[in-house]
């Protein structure tokens, strides 16, 4: 139970970083969103998840997995509220950013829990095979999903069905779930919220410098400013970490792992990858391809089904071969994917455009899921599960939320340029191939990170299992 429970809210978490892309063009007509202001629906999630996912791994350790767990979901239902009755786009923005904040508390503690739960080895291997499927599920699902509730109820609903689920999943959690709590009662005073604030405002700032790009150039004076200023927060952050902070958010001596810290590089360069392709490829099918949102959502079908198949297999390939060369596969098959969409056309078709490169994109996915879940926490002290699942998912969102912000920024910049050439559908998609194009290269870099980092790494020794299965 405690395995189905951790699953199911990871799914769901994950499920709304991508069930509002289907919803996009129907929330942009009835808030008045900016071609580029769009992109906040999903940024504004990513960021808050990214920026406070390591307070709250770290909480999980501090104060207790169960009630972190239990209260990270009761924040995300009521934030989805505010989102489904949201009346202006500041509005849905901002509860978009509380839903975030939730989900950056729920995430680490289902990963926390797992990874104290079950013995590090076979065992924990399948665990996290199936909390990985339920990520990558929840990311293919949200388009079908979301599509479904669109056209059907309202996009309102894609953040409403999230109340009665994150209040049912926190009760079952309090009755299922053992208690932990921290073995020195002032560990609960150590919390390193000024360094969560800066890594965030950090982010937020670097993200909203790049997005604005669009208006004012590369070059120009204020890009090169709030991009200095979002770059000098995190270093700011860093600096806090190794130096002034007494209970550090981030301990640095945890990079001094080689396998955590490439695993986290990986999982940027994934993340960069993934997130932007669910966000164009939605956009393409409705605004060139002119499906509704229904069609749209069933398209994306055989890439969950792809990615539950992949990820069950790369659990147990990761037992065999080591978590490196299926990573180093994963990867490569994103790129490929990538490298395909960006050859769709805007008189093309969803059988011979899309299918064939997005059904690969979802097996690299798939494959790559798990074993850089698996690296990334290995070997890691019980004591400090929460911080190492917290910096996966951590990297995985920034990953995501710059990649998307950086390629939406070269799509729209393309499609500008475009249009004095071309009509409309074509000018989008023009802009649709730089993004996939560019996303391809961010996995192919994951890749040889893999490769050359990863590739001897196998699966921990039991050796290790009592002391990362101890609360």
């Amino acid at each position: 139970m405690t395995l189905v429970l951790c699953c199911l809210a990871q799914f769901m978490v994950i499920l709304d970083v991508s069930i509002v892309n289907v919803a996009l063009p129907s929330i942009r007509a009835d808030l008045d969103f900016s071609a580029t202001g769009l992109q906040w629906v999903v940024n504004a999630y990513t960021l808050t998840f990214g920026g406070f996912l390591l307070l709250g791994g770290r909480a999980a350790d501090l104060i207790g997995r169960r009630e972190v767990f239990a209260g990270g979901l009761l924040l995300f239902g009521f934030a989805s509220l505010l989102g489904g009755i949201a009346q202006s786009d500041v509005q849905l923005i901002g509860a978009r950013a509380a839903q975030g904040l939730g989900g950056a508390v729920v995430a680490p503690a289902t990963l926390s829990i797992l990874t104290t739960t079950f013995t590090e080895g076979k065992e924990r291997n399948r665990a996290l095979g199936l909390w990985g499927a339920m990520g990558g599920v929840g990311g293919a699902t949200g388009a079908l999903l979301g599509g479904i509730l669109t056209q059907t109820l309202s996009w309102r609903w894609i953040l409403l069905i999230n109340v009665p689920i994150g209040i049912a999943i926190a009760v079952s959690a309090l009755a299922v779930v053992v208690r932990t709590g921290p073995r020195d009662p002032e560990a609960r005073k150590s919390f390193d919220l000024a360094g969560a604030l800066t890594v965030t405002a950090g982010l937020v700032v670097l993200t909203y410098g790049i997005v604005e790009t669009d208006v004012h150039g590369w070059g120009s004076g204020r890009t090169i400013i709030t991009i200095a200023l979002g770059l000098a927060l995190l270093a700011t952050f860093a600096f806090m970490e190794g130096a002034l902070a007494t209970h550090p958010l981030v301990p640095l001596r945890i990079f001094k792992n080689r396998t955590v810290t490439a695993a986290n590089l990986v999982v940027f360069c994934m993340g960069s990858a993934a997130f932007a392709m669910w966000y164009f490829l939605s956009l393409y099918l409705q605004q060139v391809l002119g499906d509704d949102p229904i069609d749209a959502g069933l398209s994306f079908v055989p890439m969950t089904l792809t990615i539950v198949a992949t990820s069950q297999i790369a659990s147990r390939l990761t037992g065999k071969l080591g978590a490196g060369a299926v990573l180093s596969g994963g990867m490569t098959l994103i790129a490929l994917g990538m490298l395909g969409l960006s050859r769709v056309d805007a008189d093309g078709s969803y059988l011979a455009d899309v299918l064939g490169p997005s059904v690969i994109t979802a097996a690299g996915i798939g494959f790559s899921f798990v074993p850089v879940t698996i690296a990334a926490t290995a070997g890691v002290r019980g004591a400090e599960a929460g911080l190492a699942s917290g910096l996966v998912n951590t990297f995985r969102q920034v990953g995501g939320s710059i990649g998307l912000a950086l390629l939406a920024t070269i799509a729209t910049q393309r499609t500008t340029s475009a249009l004095s050439g071309h009509g409309p559908e074509a000018a989008l998609t023009e802009g649709f191939r730089s993004a996939f194009l560019v996303g391809a290269g961010f996995a192919a870099v994951g890749a040889v990170l893999a490769m050359t980092l990863l590739w001897r790494i196998t699966t921990p020794p039991r050796r290790v299992a009592a002391e990362t299965s101890t609360p």
